[in-house]
């Protein structure tokens, strides 16, 4: 059962900590979510102002973010929603 074409923000954020779990680039996460530049700058904005991601300094790319513990966490509570909510993942919240 699909609820709606468009992803939810919690959905979005589930991609996002899945691509940057071992370090991402902005880049990197962008094409691997699926997002646009103005979608990355925002969600980026509130995972990091939350303390789900930290903005490292690295060689290339040259920022790169990576998953906190916190935000491990929160991928694994929302993957424990999906799994009560019986959605596999084809389908949205």
């Amino acid at each position: 059962m699909r609820v709606n074409q468009r992803r939810s923000d919690i959905e979005i954020i589930s991609d996002m900590l899945e691509v940057g779990e071992n370090g991402a680039g902005k880049t990197q996460i962008m094409y691997g979510a699926n997002m646009s530049y103005s979608q990355i700058q925002k969600y980026l904005g509130f995972l990091m102002g939350h303390g789900f991601i930290d903005k490292m300094k690295m060689g290339n790319p040259s920022v790169t973010y990576q998953v906190t513990d916190s935000g491990l966490k929160l991928l694994e509570l929302i993957g424990n929603l999906k799994e009560m909510l019986g959605l596999d993942e084809s389908e949205i919240l």
